[in-house]
């Protein structure tokens, strides 16, 4: 695994620079309060900077709505220092206001166990990762596993049925928005539709990676799925403010429209948002039925 962001312009490895001293100066802070050993004892293993950035097939177009974010694995010496609303939300929220950072930065966070055991499952998520990603910071004696290969067999079967269960929930999910929407529950309808969107991204990253993030924020899913596929960019435009707008909108949803009596969204964007929900399904839909049929091709040749 490589550890040189050379391959980056100055501005944007000034950036993660500064995200790593802002990451892990919080996190010395979080733990260095605790009681417990295991928690005072808590160590950052690796970050490993993965996705466009790592690749280096990133967009910087902010002035159209399409800038590609930081995908950042931090992998942690305890499960219970993955939680992100324990350990990580005070960090993420300084990289969010500091203006040295002109980029979206998303951050996954799990144990050195949890990563190895998916490369010996050969999941593609983790394999990716393995394989183009850029270390930013590592302990010794945090190696990763060697990723060993999925079955064409497994893979069809995984694949097949997370798109099974997954699909009909995002259906169930648009249907119960419209009929909120119907009955003047503009927050509900505001929540339902965070969900759809949410289960869309989760059902094609499932089917194509076997993985998704442990995150309600629809705009980091939204990122992770267009880099595997850009098709799905067409789902929500971001041609127009108006347009991005509505959909930073739905993204508070998730916790604003159930606990937020300062909520607002009007009736105009959530009918945007429900065809766009609807669209995105339709995209998904045909993603990943090409994606399964490539993999049951795989289960065919592998018999020959």
């Amino acid at each position: 695994m490589r550890n040189e962001i050379d391959h980056l312009p100055s501005i944007q490895q000034g950036e993660l620079d500064r995200v790593k001293q802002l990451l892990m100066g919080e996190f010395a802070e979080a733990t260095a309060r605790a009681n417990q050993p295991w928690k005072k004892n808590g160590r950052i293993l690796k970050v490993i900077l993965f996705g466009s950035y790592a690749r280096d097939d990133w967009v910087d177009e902010p002035e159209n709505g399409y800038q590609s974010d930081y995908d950042l694995l931090i992998i942690v010496s305890h499960p219970d220092l993955t939680d992100i609303a324990d350990y990580w939300y005070v960090a993420e929220d300084k990289i969010l206001r500091d203006t040295a950072i002109a980029r979206p930065v998303n951050i996954i966070v799990h144990t050195l166990q949890e990563v190895n055991q998916a490369l010996s499952r050969g999941e593609y998520f983790w394999v990716d990762i393995a394989r183009d990603g850029i270390v930013l910071y590592e302990l010794p004696g945090s190696a990763l596993a060697t990723p060993q290969p999925l079955t064409a067999a497994d893979a069809f079967e995984m694949a097949s049925t997370y798109f099974q269960d997954w699909l009909a929930k995002v259906d169930s999910g648009i249907k119960l928005a419209s009929f909120a929407l119907q009955e003047g529950e503009l927050k509900d309808a505001a929540f339902l539709l965070h969900q759809a969107t949410e289960r869309a991204y989760i059902c094609y990253l499932l089917v194509r990676t076997l993985y998704f993030p442990r995150s309600h924020n629809i705009k980091f899913l939204r990122s992770l799925a267009e880099e595997q596929d850009l098709r799905l960019v067409e789902a929500f435009p971001r041609d127009h403010h108006r347009q991005r707008a509505w959909f930073n909108t739905i993204n508070e949803a998730y916790v604003k429209a159930r606990y937020s009596k300062h909520f607002e969204i009007s009736e105009e964007a959530l009918v945007w948002l429900g065809e766009r929900t609807a669209h995105l399904l339709e995209l998904v839909k045909v993603v990943c039925e090409e994606h399964i049929q490539k993999l049951e091709r795989d289960v065919s040749r592998a018999k020959t």
